[in-house]
């Protein structure tokens, strides 16, 4: 049985961060919905830290109090992605130091392992299991959803520990938290209304005034769902826009005969809102059209890239360690494009890959197949 306290009350919650201001190291993590909302609804928070463990309620705390305990901790996440862009939209900032256990178990040759799989690898420990297809949203949660949200947490610290002393051993302790620190760094990329079209599968075959269509629709869509937040494809479906947008209707019944329209996209006098934004499209001036980029550099690059690509999956495998981690395939395009911010340029990737690939590029070396290996010479 898993023993936590239910933070509920907003006295609680104040008490509770008091507390994690004056921990050094603390861990946290987040039961959220996106299905059915524009935004990611938050539904649960549980913390662990050297006083226990919480469970937080935020449907009845402001949990906008979380950042104050952020600023002189290192706050211990398990695959912090999704969690830091909770953080970003229901507290409006993120931890000032980061240990995320899934990244830190990559440099030790584990291959973006589950939490429950690292818990047992790293510490012989097993995770109850659960209805991870719980609606975290009801209220009130049973006793045993919420042990089982806390048990989330409950190996968070010792995963932290025990996987900084093998780190520390490795000689890449640093290598992953500066890695943590890029996570951190690292913004969700919010494209503006006008640019969301660019999603659209198909988007870039589109011709004559379609692509300005797309875009107008699609922009009007975007303000709409987060107007109402809900999911834009409720507003109107990927297949509906593409299909209006090559075939422009001018009038309701026109809507209604696009594939992936029906009555329910249309009401409220939403019918109205998409022929004005079709409208707005036909009248899109050309130089307000935001095309998506051309990617001419990445096809021109494609068979360098590739090559120098399986070279990094080597060097990954001998080091023992996660090859997205090492380089991914967009760390290299930067690198050989001579962008300024790729990681490759600096620091421990510089010396393991970064500063190989560029002396490959100018033709100062090349690649060996050795039987079953590629090396570098």
């Amino acid at each position: 049985m898993i023993t936590y306290d239910l933070i509920d009350t907003d006295a609680d919650f104040e008490t509770l961060v008091d507390k994690l201001r004056a921990t050094p190291v603390w861990g946290f993590d987040t039961e959220f919905h996106r299905e059915r909302t524009y935004y990611p609804k938050l539904a649960l928070v549980q913390i662990a830290s050297p006083h226990g463990l919480a469970v937080v309620d935020p449907f009845s705390v402001d949990v906008r109090g979380l950042a104050a305990a952020f600023e002189d901790s290192l706050v211990v996440v398990h695959a912090a992605d999704q969690d830091l862009e909770i953080l970003d939209v229901h507290v409006g900032t993120r931890p000032t130091r980061l240990f995320d256990t899934q990244i830190a178990a990559g440099f030790l040759g584990m291959d973006n392992p589950s939490l429950a799989s690292l818990v047992n690898r790293a510490l012989g420990a097993d995770l109850p299991k659960g209805d991870r297809l719980t609606d975290w949203t009801r209220r009130p949660l049973s006793a045993a959803q919420l042990e089982y949200a806390a048990a989330d947490v409950v190996h968070l610290l010792g995963l932290q520990e025990t996987l900084a002393t093998r780190l520390e051993a490795a000689g890449r302790l640093q290598w992953a938290l500066d890695e943590c620190a890029h996570l951190l760094a690292k913004r969700r990329i919010v494209r503006p209304p006008d640019e969301t079209w660019w999603r659209l599968k198909g988007s870039r075959s589109l011709r004559g005034k379609a692509p300005a269509v797309a875009q107008a629709v699609c922009a009007w869509r975007e303000r709409e769902a987060e107007r109402l937040d809900i999911p834009p494809r409720m507003i109107l479906p990927d297949l509906a826009i593409l299909a209006l947008a090559q075939r422009p209707p001018t009038d309701r019944e026109g809507l209604l005969a696009i594939r992936g329209v029906d009555a329910r996209h249309l009401r409220k006098g939403a019918d109205r809102r998409v022929l004005d934004a079709i409208r707005t499209g036909m009248d899109l001036p050309a130089d307000r059209l935001r095309r998506p980029p051309a990617g001419e550099s990445e096809g021109r690059l494609k068979p360098l890239i590739t090559a120098v690509m399986g070279w990094v999956a080597q060097r990954a495998f001998d080091l023992d360690l996660n090859a997205t981690l090492l380089a991914t395939r967009s760390d290299v395009q930067a690198l050989l494009e001579g962008a300024p911010a790729t990681r490759l340029v600096d620091g421990w990737r510089k010396d393991v890959v970064g500063g190989s690939i560029l002396r490959f590029a100018a033709g100062d070396a090349h690649l060996v197949v050795d039987g079953t290996t590629i090396r570098m010479v």
